[in-house]
């Protein structure tokens, strides 16, 4: 009977169905989880093999095995593998057995193979409907979190903005006062908070809009809202010079709100009287936005948590903890990445690195005929690049 030989090779099975699935997803944490989950079918799919009510219809141990898939369909979630991994679990099982059964001449009769498929079927069936169950419930838990974090941000700055005008207003204070300031900070962390946003929102539905991108008017547009904030927090600014030739291909309104976010992430955590650098340099084949801020550098550890979503960082909690994180999605929707250095005491310098675009070709004339040849590649040097203070 196919029980018996399920109970006989119990283990011999269980390690060759991880044979299977560890060159699919090495080194994932919590596989002694996923290889429970297998055990737990083996031995439920026995009690089934074994009941003596089995006509086809729902059984006890059916549901048992049913409600052990929806077990391990929730773990592999959790453990962040993806849905095809739930169903070639079961397959893993399935041929583990089969072949075993063929290396030892195992006499199991059609009934029994039967009844194995449709216990496959259930299980899979079950794992798969509860990982989709747990991965929108994620969305939704996301979805309300972000939500109701943005809603309380907007709110707050509203309020002070609509409390420092009403001020005004009166005539007690001039509009050139502090007051005024505020009304100003206000006012820019709402256009700030709603960039991010939306940003976030064509990130998070694919919206992309590829064009070739000028660098230097890419970094001349940011000067202009970076020296606001720069003035409204009290630090200095410098912007290196750029290439005006330079140039990458990408959608524009996700980079802006990529280098707005680290720019406004360096306002918010360097000190009063402190220094912030924008710089642009290059390689063969990369153009790397750097901004150095002065936070003081990094805890020990604290860089690997810099871009999740929802985490803020430093004693000035206002914000929503997304900026770093909607930096690195739409970095990578841009074929790029982003990097942090520490400067251990001083502060921190976020590297935003991009595919270059390679330059036009030059049309030069040689002996009266037109001859397109391209354009050298610009090094640091040539193109008059500040990198600022980055501590290197």
């Amino acid at each position: 009977m196919l029980s018996t030989f399920i109970l006989t090779n119990h283990d011999l099975i269980v390690d060759r169905t991880r044979a299977r699935t560890a060159p699919r997803s090495p080194s994932v944490p919590g596989d002694d989880s996923r290889a429970g989950g297998i055990r737990l079918f083996l031995e439920q799919l026995v009690a089934a093999l074994r009941s003596a009510t089995w006509h086809g219809d729902r059984t006890v141990e059916q549901d048992e095995i049913r409600q052990g898939a929806r077990l391990h369909g929730e773990q592999m979630f959790h453990m962040g593998l993806p849905v095809a991994e739930v169903v070639r679990d079961y397959g893993s099982v399935c041929q583990a057995v089969t072949e075993l059964a063929v290396e030892q001449n195992a006499a199991i009769s059609t009934e029994d193979f039967q009844r194995l498929n449709l216990c496959l079927d259930h299980a899979i069936a079950d794992a798969v409907t509860e990982f989709a169950r747990q991965r929108e419930q994620a969305i939704e838990d996301r979805g309300t979190e972000k939500l109701g974090v943005l809603a309380h941000e907007l709110r707050n700055l509203l309020n002070t903005a609509m409390l420092s005008f009403e001020i005004m207003k009166s005539g007690q204070v001039a509009i050139g006062g502090s007051t005024g300031a505020v009304h100003a900070r206000s006012l820019l962390g709402l256009r700030n908070l709603v960039d991010r946003s939306l940003a976030d929102v064509r990130l998070d539905a694919g919206i992309s809009s590829f064009e070739p991108i000028g660098v230097s008017e890419l970094v001349h547009d940011l000067q202009i809202g970076a020296s606001l904030q720069a003035d409204a927090k009290g630090v200095a600014l410098h912007v290196g010079a750029v290439d005006r030739t330079l140039t990458i291909e990408g959608d524009r309104q996700s980079l802006a709100a990529a280098l707005s976010n680290l720019l406004h992430n360096a306002f918010k955590f360097t000190r009063k009287g402190g220094h912030i650098a924008l710089s642009v340099r290059t390689t063969t084949d990369r153009v790397l936005f750097e901004i150095e801020d002065e936070c003081g550098g990094l805890p020990p550890g604290e860089a690997t948590r810099l871009f999740l979503p929802f985490e803020q960082h430093g004693t000035d909690r206002s914000g929503v903890g997304l900026g770093l994180a909607i930096c690195l999605k739409a970095a990578r929707a841009n074929g790029g990445e982003i990097h942090v250095r520490d400067l251990p005491g001083k502060g921190c310098v976020f590297t935003l690195d991009l595919p270059r675009r390679p330059p036009p070709p030059l049309t030069l004339i040689e002996g009266g005929k037109d001859v397109e040849r391209s354009s050298p590649p610009t090094n640091e040097a040539s193109a008059g690049l500040s990198v600022g203070k980055t501590g290197a």
